[in-house]
């Protein structure tokens, strides 16, 4: 896979002189939280600031996943890298990739990925703290965005596999909110219909405990095409929840 820069990015990354995977690498900075160590290696992030524009610098060493189609391994940023790329075409709102590179040394192989920050948009996590004391309307639209989000999600033939409140970015706009996905590495194609959808959805509901069950129907009507069977819905996310909870 060849390096990778956006080419809206390149330009102030060449200014910075930091459109290289040696400059990213040799960049000192310090860590936003404690390095990932697990899968053999390790993986750390780091927030970059170039003039008015932020990003996330995320660096690793053999911090590998292995498949079929991958026996020995590849850096978990690649595949995050290719889930972007896919979203992009797709038209789903996620994260953006700025730079992306690896390499392979003896015995190692590093990779980066430089995304853009989200600054101004919060997780959902955030918007649930005081959720009871938010206003219905702002209820509404947080609802409305996040049903809409696992729609065009969905409709465009992928699972998030992570659907949690902290991956959904959602950033006020008027009286509506927009709505976005973060952390794509276990993303894979919708196969099963929708086991698939009702297996992605659950895990928000189930994390989302401040909804009461009228809205969970108001994030289903956003989510469900017209006419489809909110009721059904309803019923089957119940089930699985219950059986989530009762495996505890």
């Amino acid at each position: 896979m060849k390096d990778f820069i956006a080419a809206e990015d390149r330009e102030v990354l060449e200014r910075h002189g930091l459109a290289s995977f040696d400059a990213l690498w040799a960049l000192e900075l310090e860590a936003v939280d404690e390095p990932n160590t697990e899968r053999g290696g390790w993986s750390s992030v780091y927030r970059l600031e170039l003039g008015e524009r932020a990003y996330y610098l995320k660096r690793q060493s053999n911090h590998l996943t292995r498949t079929l189609r991958r026996p020995m391994g590849e850096p978990t940023f690649a595949r995050e890298f290719r889930n972007i790329q896919r979203y992009r075409q797709l038209g789903i709102p996620a994260l953006q990739a700025a730079f992306f590179a690896r390499r392979r040394l003896p015995g190692e192989q590093r990779a980066i990925l430089l995304t853009r920050a989200l600054d101004g948009w919060h997780d959902l996590e955030h918007w649930l703290q005081g959720w009871a004391r938010r206003d219905q309307a702002e209820r509404q639209a947080i609802l409305q965005a996040c049903g809409g989000l696992a729609r065009r999600l969905h409709d465009a033939g992928q699972m998030h596999g992570c659907f949690y409140p902290k991956h959904i970015f959602l950033k006020a706009a008027g009286g509506a909110f927009s709505a976005q996905l973060i952390d794509l590495e276990k993303t894979r194609p919708l196969l099963l219909g929708e086991r698939d959808r009702i297996k992605d959805l659950e895990p928000l509901l189930r994390r989302a405990s401040q909804w009461s069950d009228a809205e969970v129907e108001q994030l289903l009507s956003a989510y469900l095409p017209p006419g489809g069977d909110l009721r059904r819905w309803s019923q089957r996310l119940g089930r699985r929840r219950q059986d989530k909870e009762g495996r505890r």
